[in-house]
């Protein structure tokens, strides 16, 4: 039985959740209160146990509430593949026309072409609308996710109350995937009319669409900022990141499941340490990562990712080393059993807080969709909130003092260590670096 500790707390209109499974009851409970519209975007929303029950439940919300407006946003070819490895499947749309098929009530299930390739970009966009509240987390839907067995992907979970904000969010969503008609229904029979030349208008729309609120205000001094971008030229939401930490003047709190900075994030973050600001960076263990395969487990070459994150990492904590030792640097790694850590957001200075879908990497910087809030709270109500997530998330890691404790290519089992040899001769490290 989870304790009351990992359910939730809240500071008046912003609430928080610290498990997998509070996310998931919390979700449901937003779909049985809704009355006028719920709008979800996620990466895929999964045809497993904990997908299924979801798409029954907003199919239950509509039957209640005919009335009710209930979108779902996923990426467009996610949702037509199966998992990495298997081949020959519709993926998790067999599961939505399965359905529309089976209700005689209607939800629309609009998948969004990004790019003409996953490869190249993805809907990485975040926030589940429910009325006037905001469910914002970087976890998409599916077991793992919501801990439905006995796997968990652990990420940040907040719910925040405010009309603008989600009037805001909902008019993004409807005007460039909706109105604009380059995105498609994957509930609704054979997808006719998708063409490169759509896609790239979807693109250009994409580049040029914001949220039409620049702020609102909760409260009453909580300021809210929300970004939506895509792509490296003119992407505000990577200017602001850049910001908060350029800004920073006595404490960074940084979480990426990944770590593999942009080059211009990490030399904000050198710069912040040699002005004095005292920074952690929580990050997963390369066996947090969702990628990892477990040494008695067939390897693959997809498995490598974890590896090479961890090299990059083992080149930072060596490079800096210095800070390690005076403490102001403090680098925690994520590990828990065989779950994964799929965290990411900004803390600054104990006022400013980033909200976001980010993995804060080159992929996140210049290919796919993404989006983030920065909360800007002057009098800090929001940190008692905070720390109590901290100190969860902060139960299971280990704090690294210096670089021998991290694993380098010598430590690794044979096979990923002659995949890495020759990822070296060949030069497609810096390649996979763009695209991690």
């Amino acid at each position: 039985m989870e304790s009351l500790s990992q359910l939730g707390t809240s500071a008046a209109n912003i609430q928080a959740f610290f498990s997998p499974k509070a996310y998931k009851q919390a979700l449901l409970n937003l779909i049985a209160n809704a009355t006028q519209r719920i709008y979800i975007t996620a990466l895929y929303l999964q045809d497993d146990d904990a997908g299924r029950e979801i798409l029954h439940a907003l199919y239950k919300a509509k039957a209640l509430t005919p009335t009710l407006d209930i979108k779902v946003f996923v990426d467009f070819h996610r949702a037509q593949r199966g998992l990495i490895g298997e081949k020959d499947s519709l993926g998790n749309r067999s599961l939505y026309l399965k359905l529309a098929e089976q209700y005689s009530q209607s939800i629309d299930i609009y998948g969004v072409p990004v790019k003409s390739k996953e490869l190249l970009g993805v809907l990485h966009l975040k926030g589940m609308v429910f009325d006037h509240d905001l469910f914002y987390t970087g976890a998409s839907i599916n077991d793992v996710y919501m801990h439905q067995h006995d796997k968990y992907r652990l990420d940040r979970y907040y719910q925040i109350q405010s009309e603008p904000l989600t009037n805001s969010f909902c008019h993004y969503l409807t005007t460039t995937f909706v109105e604009s008609g380059f995105c498609y229904k994957l509930n609704d029979g054979p997808i006719e009319n998708y063409t490169p030349k759509n896609v790239a208008k979807l693109k250009k729309l994409i580049k040029s669409s914001v949220y039409p609120i620049k702020q609102c205000t909760v409260n009453n001094n909580i300021t809210i900022k929300p970004f939506v971008a895509c792509g490296a030229r003119r992407n505000e939401l990577n200017k602001n990141i850049r910001k908060i930490v350029q800004k920073s003047q006595s404490t960074l709190l940084i979480f990426t499941p990944y770590f593999n900075l942009p080059k211009a994030l990490k030399k904000d973050v050198i710069k912040a340490l040699k002005r004095g600001v005292k920074i952690t960076i929580v990050v997963g263990d390369k066996t947090a990562n969702d990628f990892y395969i477990p040494e008695e487990k067939d390897f693959s070459t997809i498995g490598i990712i974890p590896y090479l994150y961890e090299m990059l990492l083992f080149r930072f904590v060596k490079r800096w080393q210095k800070f390690i030792n005076t403490k102001q640097l403090t680098i925690r790694l994520w590990k828990h059993e065989q779950h994964s850590f799929h965290l990411k957001g900004i803390v600054s200075d104990e006022q400013f807080h980033l909200l976001t879908g980010s993995n804060l990497n080159p992929r996140a910087w210049s290919l796919d969709l993404e989006n983030g809030m920065l909360l800007d709270d002057p009098n800090k109500t929001l940190m008692p909130l905070v720390e109590k997530e901290k100190n969860i998330i902060f139960k299971n890691t280990r704090v690294v003092n210096h670089f021998s404790e991290i694993e380098s290519v010598n430590d690794y089992g044979t096979k990923p260590r002659k995949l890495i040899k020759k990822i070296r001769m060949t030069q497609i490290d810096r390649v996979l670096k763009r695209f991690l």
